[in-house]
């Protein structure tokens, strides 16, 4: 089985690198904002975004087979059944 070597360009890793920085002024500018129980939903979605870019470029996910895909997506469903749950239990204690 020939191996092959995925490699991204400088401008593809520059502009994740950008998109990284940009978001994590983001969440710090958020975190400043008192917004309620908003602040956790959006803390969580920006960190979900930087998991994915990092998982898909820096990682290479994007050359990964079906079978590593679906695992992944099943553990992140999982965690997001269970991220649920404890929402849930903490807005009708």
């Amino acid at each position: 089985m020939e191996k092959t070597a995925h490699i991204f360009e400088y401008k593809t890793l520059a502009l994740t690198l950008a998109g990284l920085l940009v978001m994590t002024g983001v969440t710090v500018g958020a975190a400043c904002i008192d917004l309620g129980w908003v602040n956790v939903w959006i803390a969580l979605t920006i960190a979900s975004i930087k998991a994915s870019l990092v998982l898909v470029v820096f990682m290479h996910m994007k050359f990964e087979g079906r079978a590593l895909r679906w695992s992944f997506l099943s553990t992140v469903c999982f965690l997001a059944v269970m991220i649920g749950f404890t929402f849930w239990d903490v807005a009708f204690r």
